[in-house]
């Protein structure tokens, strides 16, 4: 695991340049991880790779993955141009809450990251953000577009493939998910400045915290510049060394409910450095809000117990914004969970009066 150091002299100085910082811990990286599962989708019998990865580790890496370098590389040149502007300029597009511009504060309950980004809404329509609309942003806005429908088709490619490595007859049980019209499914910019007052320690500091993804799967790439780390079974911490052409692939916390923890939601986090910039762009695949979230019968073996609570996507969505960003928000809705017993019957007391109401 990184080795955290203290910088107490210097916190007088950080607190007066930025208080983010001061309420951050430089850390070493973790050792890098000598081998992701890289898997090429088109070769036979990756789907078996597929779920030996989501099992073992919750995260692999995609290659041949059909969407050209071309597009990738123009939405990272626009991604940049607009993380370049000012910060009144960058505004424009609304304070994240949830969707829009953020800086450093990371959701409502005080995490903070070495970070801004644009967070924005995927439907099945073009992004209609406002900012999006102004002449000036309509080669953003077209590499934004294409890109989400690029990446949304992946997902749904190798959730389709997920299935069929378990072996399931309804091959599309999480790709309609993701591909529903309704499906509540997001893109995210992230732009890690470099902090120059780390350059001297020779250190690094969070970028963003540790913390699982509570959709079903997310799709991330990012330039050539290392910070993002993983979390194996035993709790150690790993570098992942980037891959410009490559898609790396994370389980979310949905798709461990769906699959009655089979598959393992990934705990990750991202270290920002004194040097080099880090963008990255993740699509994050959910379901719709309305949708009701539990293991699938199909993927547990016969006498096998449900481990989780069936729930609605938008309950759980709301659990997450309410708490903070390391906690493991899946605790709360384990079958065999007090907090979780609780929350199902505070549910049956609000559902009650609303029939006590009509």
């Amino acid at each position: 695991m990184g080795q955290q150091q203290t910088f107490s002299g210097l916190l007088p100085l950080f607190s007066t340049v930025s208080p983010v910082l001061a309420a951050m811990v430089v850390l070493t990286p973790s050792p890098a991880m000598k081998q992701i599962p890289a898997i090429n989708l088109s070769e036979p019998g990756s789907e078996a790779l597929l779920v030996r990865a989501c099992e073992d580790l919750g995260f692999f890496k995609v290659t041949e993955h059909d969407i050209p370098m071309e597009l990738i590389a123009k939405l990272e040149e626009e991604a940049l141009k607009f993380f370049a502007l000012s910060p009144e300029e960058k505004e424009l597009a609304g304070r994240a809450n949830p969707f829009g511009y953020g800086s450093k504060n990371i959701g409502g309950h005080g995490d903070v990251g070495w970070v801004e980004y644009l967070l924005m809404p995927i439907t099945s329509e073009p992004l209609s953000m406002a900012f999006l609309m102004h002449p000036s942003a309509s080669s953003f806005r077209s590499a934004l577009d294409e890109y989400a429908l690029a990446v949304r088709k992946l997902a749904c490619r190798v959730l389709e493939l997920m299935a069929q490595g378990l072996g399931m007859e309804q091959r599309d049980a999480f790709r309609k998910l993701v591909a529903d019209e309704e499906s509540d499914s997001m893109l995210r910019l992230n732009h890690y400045p470099p902090c120059p007052m780390l350059r001297e320690l020779n250190g690094f500091v969070t970028g963003f915290g540790e913390h699982t993804d509570p959709q079903i799967i997310s799709v991330l790439r990012s330039n050539d510049t290392a910070g993002l780390e993983i979390s194996l079974r035993d709790g150690s911490w790993v570098s992942v060394l980037p891959d410009r052409e490559s898609f790396f692939i994370n389980v979310g916390d949905s798709l461990q409910v769906l699959t009655n923890g089979r598959f393992r939601s990934l705990r990750h986090r991202v270290l920002a450095n004194g040097w080099k910039s880090r963008v990255s762009m993740i699509y994050f695949g959910g379901p719709p809000l309305g949708e009701r979230l539990a293991p699938l019968p199909e993927v547990m073996a016969e006498g096998e117990q449900s481990k989780y609570r069936e729930f609605m996507w938008c309950d759980y969505k709301s659990c997450a914004s309410k708490t903070l960003l390391g906690d493991n928000r899946l605790d709360l809705f384990h079958q065999a969970s007090e907090a979780s017993e609780k929350m199902k019957k505070d549910d049956e007391v609000a559902v009650n009066e609303q029939i006590a109401e009509m």
